[in-house]
């Protein structure tokens, strides 16, 4: 149960949404909210809590019915992930380890297919949801992007998937600000869309410290819009 206290308080994302003066924006009939992660492990009591990370449900489902559209990501992990620290002897959670070039993060065991920890939020409203996609489900390549697995070649069909529904732009909320929205936003981007951060409807991990504010500046930098939900207005 989400306390009351949740979605109040200040936190990285809106200080630096809050900097950039964001005028209203006006929600179009080719727009689609996608909301990325909000599953039980990472909120608080899971597997891999994102702090605060239950707070982005309230925000995320007051605005969901403003759009014509919405979909969701989901992390969805079969036993002995290849980036889970419990799949390398002798590592912990958020070492690091080489991979094709690229470093990547080891986790705890989290998302596991048909767990309870990989199941959307029970408190986030997921009826208006066109689709729900599944991502991370190949043993030995993680997906953090929804629309590209980490190797940045094989896509996860949600490119396409948006084009056939007339999607053209897209407004970004969930977890993780630093990892799974950031690499979501970036691709979005890469693939055409043009694309909108709701800041103050996500929360990151800040691992290492200070990666949810660098997260924030580039997606800005590499042209995506960083808003809060206040700046929204119905089409």
């Amino acid at each position: 149960m989400l306390s009351k206290k949740e979605g109040k308080g200040k936190n990285k994302e809106g200080e630096l949404a809050a900097q950039g003066g964001a005028a209203m924006e006006k929600i179009e009939r080719s727009d689609l909210l996608l909301v990325i992660d909000v599953q039980n492990d990472f909120c608080p009591g899971g597997a891999l809590p994102v702090p605060d990370g239950g707070a982005v449900v309230p925000v995320i489902n007051r605005v969901i019915g403003l759009f014509p559209a919405a979909g969701a990501t989901q992390d969805w992990h079969p036993a002995g992930h290849f980036s889970f620290a419990s799949s390398h002897p002798g590592k912990k959670p958020f070492e690091t380890i080489p991979w094709h070039g690229q470093e990547q993060v080891l986790w705890p065991d989290h998302c596991l297919q048909g767990s309870a920890g990989a199941d959307l939020h029970p408190e986030l409203e997921a009826r208006p949801l066109r689709f729900l996609l599944r991502k991370g489900t190949r043993r030995d390549v993680d997906s953090y992007s929804g629309f590209l697995e980490n190797d940045h070649r094989t896509s996860t069909g949600l490119k396409g998937l948006l084009q056939e529904l007339g999607v053209r732009r897209i407004f970004v909320a969930g977890l993780a600000t630093d990892y799974c929205v950031r690499a979501t936003v970036l691709d979005g981007l890469e693939a055409g869309f043009r694309v909108a951060v709701l800041v103050d409807a996500c929360r990151g991990v800040d691992v290492p410290a200070g990666s949810v504010k660098k997260a924030l500046e580039e997606m800005r930098s590499r042209g995506a819009l960083l808003l809060e939900t206040r700046d929204l207005s119905a089409g």
